[in-house]
């Protein structure tokens, strides 16, 4: 059944048409979609919800955001609520109780069967940021012994259960993963081939205790869509998904740009007012300070500016560009340090790298700022005063943006929360000190 309906017409079709219309309708419909006029209709959403069915409604709580499952949950009549959690995968379940208070999330393990309610407890106790903390317990395993015939039937009757099948992960007596069986090799292999003549041992694995952001660059690396999760005895414990990777990586991504802009994680444009103030803030007071730092280096050179007031007028040129600079090398290194590509084997060639741009650049700007300094002032020293201090200044912003977040890292802190801080601070102190150092001693020749 395909209707062609813009959002006001689908809404409308929810809230009002037969009840077996609308059941035949969704079960070609991505549960987010829904999710979607949901989120536009706050007055409607129980009136919504409630003419779906819960199989349904446990796949828009999976696709909404991690603070919204539990508003949607709560809906529903405790009852319903039981029948929904059923529905829900344990890796979804568990992000929902890990934000909720124990009051709230005891209220919801009530609602489970006692096995259920133990999977999930055991979730809940690895880290949250780790490839334990965001697996799903639902996956099929198999042994090496079954025949291709016995496997089929084995999906035909527990296949509904699980969310995603792409591959079969083959485990020994004592749980240990052995290899992976992939659906085609299921389907191309006669029906009495044993699993251990068509399995693949080179099955590439998660450790329980890797960090979320390492298990996406492993989906970036490799373009699995299901990898398992082991713990150190290599016993199969859970499975990361694509789709729960590209959310972390989604949310990561977020993270490092809110963090590279002073921001704080949970900002969001529909936040209040004083919550985006209480973000923000802080770092304004940082960079206020590191702004007085820079002023105060001025201040020491406020004989040279009263002979050459010219300076005044070049010296934002000078941090300014140091600025960017080092802003431009900072991306760069913190998204290699985020990605993996930067580590001890490549960071001298990288470093070496980095000064080089950072001399050709710095020449290049230099060569150009010496002229309009030289058509400025008529005067060539001044032109030469300006052109070294900006190199020196564009070598010095590119050699701190490369170092700035690998003492950071070192130092177990996120380069992305401060790097941008230090590496301004460093570049306007240094513009300032390297261009009106060399006014001072070149002043004679400026006046």
């Amino acid at each position: 059944m395909k209707l062609d309906m813009n959002k006001n017409e689908f809404k409308s079709f929810l809230l009002h048409a037969p009840q077996d219309k609308v059941l035949k309708y969704i079960e070609n419909i991505h549960p987010v979609d829904i999710l979607d006029i949901v989120r536009e209709n706050k007055d409607d959403i129980k009136d919504i919800l409630n003419r779906l069915p819960e199989d349904f409604i446990a796949g828009i709580i999976d696709e909404a955001e991690t603070e919204e499952k539990y508003e949607i949950l709560t809906c529903f009549s405790e009852n319903k609520q039981k029948n929904i959690v059923e529905e829900m995968s344990s890796d979804e379940l568990t992000d929902l109780l890990g934000i909720l208070d124990e009051e709230q999330a005891n209220k919801i393990l009530a609602h489970m069967t006692a096995d259920e309610a133990r999977k999930v407890r055991r979730l809940l106790s690895y880290d949250p940021d780790t490839a334990a903390g965001i697996m799903a317990t639902e996956f099929i395993s198999i042994k090496e012994n079954m025949t291709v015939e016995q496997t089929l039937k084995y999906l035909q009757d527990t296949a509904e259960d699980i969310e995603n099948i792409y591959d079969l992960f083959v485990i020994d007596n004592f749980d240990k993963l052995k290899g992976v069986v992939s659906l085609k090799d299921l389907v191309t292999n006669k029906f009495d081939a044993l699993i251990s003549e068509i399995i693949n041992p080179n099955v590439v694995s998660i450790p329980c205790e890797m960090d979320q952001e390492e298990v996406g660059h492993l989906f970036e690396k490799y373009g699995y869509l299901t990898m398992p999760v082991v713990d150190n005895f290599n016993r199969l414990l859970g499975v990361v998904t694509v789709d729960d990777v590209m959310q972390i990586l989604r949310d990561e991504n977020t993270e490092d740009i809110h963090r590279l802009g002073g921001v704080a994680d949970g900002e969001k444009i529909s936040g209040t007012t004083m919550e985006s103030v209480k973000s923000r803030l802080p770092w304004l007071i940082v960079n206020l300070v590191t702004a007085i730092l820079a002023s105060s280096v001025v201040g020491m050179f406020e004989g040279t500016i009263e002979k050459v007031v010219s300076l005044a007028t070049f010296m934002p040129i000078v941090s300014g560009m140091g600025g960017n600079a080092g802003t431009q090398t900072l991306t760069i290194i913190v998204r290699g340090l985020a990605l993996g590509e930067l580590s001890y084997k490549n960071v001298k060639r990288v470093l070496f790298k980095e000064l080089g741009i950072g001399f050709i650049t710095g020449a290049a700007i230099g060569i150009i700022i010496s002229v309009l300094g030289f058509l400025w002032e008529k005067n060539i020293t001044f032109g030469i005063v300006i052109g070294i201090a900006m190199i020196l200044n564009m070598i010095v912003a590119t050699v701190t943006g490369f170092l700035i977040p690998l003492i950071l890292k070192k130092c177990k802190v996120d380069p992305a929360l401060a790097s941008a801080v230090f590496v301004t601070t460093f570049t306007d102190v240094c513009g300032f000190l390297f261009f009106l150092g060399l006014a001072t001693m070149f002043v004679k020749y400026l006046v």
